[in-house]
């Protein structure tokens, strides 16, 4: 018997849900503040003086080997202390830093504020999934999950939105005057707009937000029992963490390139592509995420018990047609209508997955295991998915104008691999939840 099922006293539906919006909230935050660079490339580039590849640096190394690093210790936290407070200082921490990016005025001025970024970033999903698994019962888990993990494109969507209602306004004017700051760069202004008013979220958060009782849990598992746990589970760790992480590397690099390729091959302006495709990944994003996670709880209520990878298999399929197919469109209207659908698939994975770790796991180890997924994930999908189309770019097809290339060559090498890591893994996982059963039985 699961340790859900040893006690039935979950918070109200309606307090549930809220602590689901606040932490919603939260993650709309950080993607704004993690994504709004992927609109200043233009005036960065030239105000630094730096090329596609030391640009992607910010975007993606810069960011995310601190997130990574950071997330296991962190997760270790949300494990044994309180989560809710964890997630606050996290919130007020990265608000903090995206702020003190438009304080910068040096290439490594500017990466050391990402670098502060990452890690208050890290603090939020182990926790957030953590107390998530807390407040609902299994059955409705990965669509709560999968509302949570909205904040990816709704925070996305809203970055390239507000970004380019920004850059419109910021192409006006190249720099601005600021009462103790002094003069500013229009990029640096756009990170003073975006971090600051993530502190009053860290309020919201730390005054409203109840800590929820641990679920079956007798004492803290020790770091050996995490890592023996996990290596017992070894192959389905490495066919979801490792297939998720291929679909994020595509993820990452679409979304630090599309709107440069819209700029660069249709002769699209940023503020415009900013629009478009903010509305795109906002809508059709949000949309494919939920529906991620009812399919999988739908196909859980049905005896699948193997519903979250197949949520996520769809997924990775859907997406081969419209996203190999967009980039090679003759007219920016066709490229964001094969866009549409090809975000939507995309984002099926990234609810159910940690669903599916949340579901295999106990729940004194549960924001660990989420941690080390976001750590294999973030490592291979964050930190080299815009590098690595820009090295495509640079090295490969030695031509700017030939990024459109680029991102249909990355998405191929990717996305193929994943399906079949996807596929091998609905046994694996299969296997994995008959372990927790028996583990629980021995644990009681």
């Amino acid at each position: 018997m699961s340790d859900e099922r040893t006690d039935d006293a979950y918070p109200a539906s309606g307090e549930a849900w809220y602590v689901v919006g606040v932490l919603t909230l939260a993650y709309v935050f950080s993607f704004i503040d993690r994504q709004i660079l992927s609109l200043l490339v233009g005036p960065i580039q030239r105000d630094l003086a730096i090329n596609d590849t030391w640009m992607s640096l910010l975007m993606g190394v810069s960011f995310a080997v601190f997130y990574t690093l950071f997330g296991i210790p962190l997760g270790r936290l949300a494990d044994t202390r309180n989560r809710r407070n964890v997630i606050a200082a996290g919130i007020a921490f990265w608000s903090v830093m995206t702020a003190g990016c438009g304080l910068a005025r040096q290439y490594w001025t500017l990466a050391l504020m990402r670098m502060g970024v990452g890690i208050g970033e890290a603090t939020l999903s182990p926790s957030a999934y953590s107390m998530i698994a807390d407040y609902f019962r299994p059955e409705r888990r990965s669509t709560a999950m999968s509302v949570y993990s909205m904040g990816i494109y709704i925070g996305s969507g809203l970055a390239f939105v507000l970004g380019g209602i920004v850059v419109k306004f910021a192409a006006q004017q190249e720099s601005f005057e600021l009462p103790w700051l002094g003069p500013i760069r229009s990029w640096q202004l756009v990170f003073l707009l975006v971090g600051l008013p993530g502190l009053p979220v860290a309020l919201l958060t730390w005054l409203t937000v109840r800590e929820p009782a641990r679920r079956g849990v007798a004492k803290s598992a020790s770091l050996g029992e995490v890592w023996a746990y996990v290596r017992d589970n070894a192959s389905t760790f490495s066919c979801l963490n490792v297939g998720i992480a291929l679909v994020t590397l595509n993820a990452y690099g679409g979304t630090a390139w599309i709107p440069t390729m819209f700029v660069r091959r249709y002769g699209w302006k940023a503020g415009e592509v900013g629009m478009l495709f903010g509305l795109i990944v906002g809508i059709a994003g949000t949309c494919g995420v939920v529906f991620g996670g009812k399919l999988a709880d739908w196909l859980h209520q049905r005896g699948r018990s193997d519903g979250n990878l197949r949520a996520a298999l769809l997924g990775a399929v859907g997406w081969l047609p419209f996203g190999l197919a967009f980039p090679l469109a003759p007219t920016a209207t066709w490229a964001a209508i094969l866009l549409t659908p090809a975000i939507f698939f995309l984002s099926m994975p990234f609810g159910v997955a940690p669903a599916a770790i949340q579901r295999m796991m106990p729940n004194t180890m549960r924001a660990q295991a989420t941690a080390i997924y976001l750590f294999v994930i973030n490592l291979i999908g964050l930190g080299s998915g815009a590098t690595v189309v820009a090295l495509f770019t640079e090295h490969v097809f030695q031509d700017q104008q030939a990024l459109h290339y680029s991102l249909v060559v990355v998405g191929a090498i990717t996305h193929l691999p994943a399906v079949v890591l996807l596929w091998l893994g609905q046994k694996h996982y299969r296997q994995s939840l008959d372990y927790l059963r028996d583990w629980q039985a021995a644990h009681r």
